[in-house]
């Protein structure tokens, strides 16, 4: 039985993946940070009648990770046939408004996190000659938007690290996708909306009154497609005889794809409007008159 690594599964996407998986008769380890999550993991794929064995893991730490892994190989006998990054976390506001502490944990997430496991992983893959790696970025890996560039940025650097982990890993018959889900319904989109909300209510930041407006404009998207929709998405990316480089899933496909051609006067000034940039306000917080 083939086995698959999926980190951040305690919920969303990355718990619908692993439960997925476990279906379609893969040997499952899911990472989570907590030992209340695993229970809670392992309980809801009971649940739905499959076994999804737990590992405790940090991806932002690397001792962790390093720990975790070494557990991993021992349960898989060497090391896992897949692992599937998904392990991300979100972080709304102005470049200028979020603090470097915040940017740098981002970071240690969403991508050294990722490049650890594959570091970690790696090995076995290309002396057993077959693996897959598949990355979970981002809309927001292809196309970025106002409050939203931290975010964006550490998943545009985990499809380009992508890209040439893919290129690298071929000739020893492994496979690197990437998997770029729009919104789901996520515990991610109402932290995301939490905490523009907080930025708005501190009043110190010159955008407050646009985060209001963008967090307004979340909510009118829903309804969001199930976490479930892009898990099969993911399994497909795991699962295919030939896969392929990258999957996009959700509504916001075909306008991800447009905004990427269209000039950006055109993208920029619809996302102005649709984030409250383009009213004027009136004197910034601290502005001397």
């Amino acid at each position: 039985m083939r086995s698959v690594v999926v980190t951040g599964a305690s919920s969303g996407i990355g718990s619908a993946t692993a439960i997925e998986l476990a279906r379609r008769g893969y040997d499952v380890l899911g990472t989570v940070r907590t030992e209340a999550k695993a229970q809670a993991l392992a309980a809801a794929a009971a649940g739905q009648g499959r076994g999804v064995r737990t590992v405790l893991l940090d991806v932002a730490d690397p001792r962790s990770c390093a720990e975790a892994f070494a557990r991993i190989e021992h349960l898989t006998g060497g090391g896992p046939w897949a692992v599937v990054n998904n392990a991300g976390v979100e972080l709304m506001g102005a470049v200028e408004d979020v603090t470097e502490a915040e940017a740098r944990y981002l970071l240690e997430v969403n991508l050294f996190g990722a490049l650890r496991m594959c570091r970690l992983a790696l090995p076995a893959m290309r002396g057993r000659g077959t693996g897959r790696i598949v990355n979970v970025t981002s809309h927001a890996g292809l196309a970025a938007s106002p409050f939203n560039g931290w975010y964006a940025a550490s998943k545009h650097a985990l499809e380009a690290l992508s890209d040439s982990l893919r290129m690298e890993s071929a000739r020893y018959g492994v496979r690197v996708s990437v998997v770029e889900p729009g919104f789901h319904e996520t515990p991610m989109v109402p932290r995301a909306q939490r905490r523009l909300a907080r930025l708005a209510a501190e009043g110190t930041s010159p955008f407050q009154d646009a985060y209001e407006v963008t967090a307004g404009a979340l909510e009118r998207l829903r309804p969001f497609r199930c976490a479930e929709e892009a898990a099969r998405v993911v399994c497909r990316a795991v699962c295919a005889r030939r896969p392929r480089a990258r999957y996009l899933t959700g509504r916001e496909s075909f306008l991800t794809r447009v905004g990427q051609v269209v000039p950006p006067v055109v993208s920029d000034a619809f996302l102005r409007r649709a984030t409250g940039l383009a009213r004027c306000s009136g004197s910034s917080p601290g502005a001397v008159s």
